[in-house]
């Protein structure tokens, strides 16, 4: 009799013991997937990268980027891509980030930038200083963006925590 107790007391343990492992292993904090890429010589670019759908169902690449260069200086901007046709996004407006919480934040655009030709600015992308106000986004508090446009209401993105926890492990990047 006191060997079958022993074993269902070993059962227990080794079912306890497999529960909390997998557990632990369920709620592991994501890693961040950035990328390195060198532009140029010395020139450095971090980068992390998402695909998130707006509210109507339309898919948009969202890249965070540090970019370093050879002096030294670094940036961290935002990129937000739609598919052509999509959306007019109006770049005289700024980008308005809104946690669950109400605070309320502003990324400049910046997308003069980011064409070669400064006269002829894609419509469907935009990019914003994110660098001013990502210490500022509240670690583990959803967001959302609202994209200015010129002639549709303005479209919302949501970004997980995760996703913000990501932007901001780029200021590490060296």
């Amino acid at each position: 009799m006191k060997s079958f107790f022993g074993f269902i007391g070993s059962v227990f343990l080794l079912g306890m013991m497999v529960w909390t492992i997998s557990i632990n292993v369920a709620i592991a904090p994501v890693h961040a997937a950035i990328r390195q890429l060198e532009e140029a010589p010395g020139q450095i670019v971090y980068q992390a990268r998402q695909t998130l759908q707006d509210k109507q169902g339309n898919s948009w690449q969202v890249i965070a980027f540090k970019r370093i260069r050879p002096d030294h200086a670094a940036t961290i901007y935002l990129r937000l891509v739609g598919f052509p046709g999509t959306a007019e996004l109006d770049h005289s407006q700024a980008l308005t980030l809104t946690d669950s919480l109400g605070q309320t934040l502003t990324a400049t655009d910046i997308s003069q930038e980011m064409f070669s030709d400064k006269t002829q600015v894609e419509l469907n992308a935009a990019e914003y200083d994110l660098q001013p106000i990502l210490m500022q986004l509240e670690v583990g508090i959803p967001l959302r963006l609202l994209l200015p446009t010129l002639n549709q209401p303005e479209i919302t993105l949501n970004v997980s925590p995760e996703t913000v926890e990501e932007w901001q492990s780029l200021t590490s990047q060296k």
